[in-house]
């Protein structure tokens, strides 16, 4: 397989998003006491549920990115019998960011996988949904910034995965066909299925053994069966980073 672009997703596939959150709202609720710390609700099952329904909706442009953490702030405090004005639900989310900003770590992938691709002469870039600078921040923070060519923010180009424009100009400022590129991430639909549809290679990284695709119905997938669904969409699938560069020598 000969690529002269390999683009990657951000959080869960080069960084570690998920342990973060986890970390990051555990230690907010610690930090919070009564009623959080003392409430049989489990959080951090709660806070997953709230980050995936919202930011779905920030994503579609329903809510803005401000509006989609407040809501989020706020429905978690309700969950625990706390009202919360707008003010001090953005109050609330700062916390909960400050911690979560505090976690950030790259998989041990991440950076051998990286060198790997620049090695074999493929360019590297990211491309990620969400807001650019907040995107930058985090490439910042874990060592990653100036490592790519382009990092193509949803937030930035109007646009999100998985729509094939988002893909397609991620290759125009490569200049790069996308016949020639490769996307990698962590959500089969969002990422691998979105960039095979876009006519780039799309490779699934199914590190925690994901069993059911997102969103299968509202991508317009006849099955939730993610062995199908790669087949029927050309999507290969790794569990590790270290797989790729076994990819390019084929």
């Amino acid at each position: 397989m000969t690529i002269r672009l390999a683009l990657f997703d951000l959080d869960d596939t080069l960084m570690n998003h998920r342990d973060a959150v986890v970390r990051g709202i555990q230690r907010h609720v610690d930090s919070l006491g009564a009623p959080y710390s003392t409430a049989e609700l489990d959080s951090t099952t709660l806070w997953h549920e709230l980050e995936d329904a919202h930011y779905h909706r920030y994503l579609t442009g329903e809510l803005t990115y401000a509006e989609m953490r407040r809501v989020r702030a706020a429905e978690f405090a309700g969950a625990h019998g706390v009202a919360l004005t707008e003010t001090e639900a953005d109050t609330w989310f700062d916390g909960y960011f400050e911690h979560y900003r505090d976690s950030w770590l790259l998989f041990e992938d991440a950076l051998p996988c990286l060198d790997a691709m620049t090695e074999a002469g493929a360019q590297i870039g990211v491309i990620t949904n969400g807001e650019p600078d907040f995107q930058h921040v985090k490439l910042q923070r874990t060592g990653l910034d100036g490592r790519f060519g382009h990092v193509i923010a949803s937030g930035g180009v109007g646009v999100a995965k998985p729509d094939a424009e988002i893909f397609h100009v991620a290759c125009e400022r490569f200049g790069v066909d996308p016949s020639d590129a490769l996307y990698v991430g962590d959500r089969l639909l969002t990422d691998a299925v979105g960039a095979a549809r876009a006519g780039l290679t799309g490779v699934w990284l199914n590190r925690f053994g994901d069993d059911v695709p997102e969103g299968a119905v509202s991508h317009g997938s006849g099955t939730a069966d993610p062995a199908a669904l790669a087949a029927e969409n050309d999507v290969t699938t790794i569990a590790s980073l270290d797989e790729l560069s076994e990819l390019l020598r084929r």
